[in-house]
């Protein structure tokens, strides 16, 4: 019994030491509230569900971010109805900033949310200053493949701001 909650208690603190990559990585992938909180469960269910068996044989934030996108992705596919554009009104509840900084993120994540699902968590890994090894390892592609991917997403987005 003892085990059992000093292990809820590493998982608590681990859940809020990464709470605002969990919820980053729901947000890119959510159409609505309701739709992020249902998101965000799912992954606190599959990194509970997983959190015994982790072997600390990656990063934790890679193990988590792993989860997390796969859990997204699954639950996007599993909800087909779901669109590809995601209102962004709620995002500075998650980043409390003030003036052109959060005038600049919203557009930033305005431009991501058109991204497709790959390409957003390529682009999320990425701005969290993952390096091409951690991103491949993350989503299961090949370093090159991240590399080249990048670089094409990088592209679009600038066509997509410019437009």
């Amino acid at each position: 019994m003892e085990g059992q909650k000093e292990n809820e208690q590493a998982f608590l603190a681990l859940v809020q030491d990464n709470r605002r990559l969990i919820y980053k990585v729901c947000y890119l992938y959510a159409t609505d509230e309701e739709h992020l909180k249902d998101l965000h469960q799912e992954v606190l269910i599959n990194l509970w569900q997983g959190f015994k068996s982790f072997k600390g044989e990656a990063k934790i934030s890679s193990w988590i971010y792993r989860v997390s996108l796969n859990t997204c992705i699954s639950f996007y596919r599993k909800h087909s109805k779901i669109t590809d554009t995601i209102p962004l009104e709620n995002l500075f509840e998650v980043v409390s900033d003030d003036g052109e900084k959060a005038a600049h993120l919203h557009e930033m994540y305005q431009l991501i949310s058109r991204l497709n699902r790959l390409e957003k968590a390529i682009i999320l890994l990425w701005l969290d200053e993952k390096s091409y090894e951690e991103i491949a390892e993350i989503t299961g592609l090949t370093r090159n493949n991240i590399a080249t991917k990048l670089k094409r997403i990088k592209e679009k987005l600038n066509v997509l701001a410019n437009q």
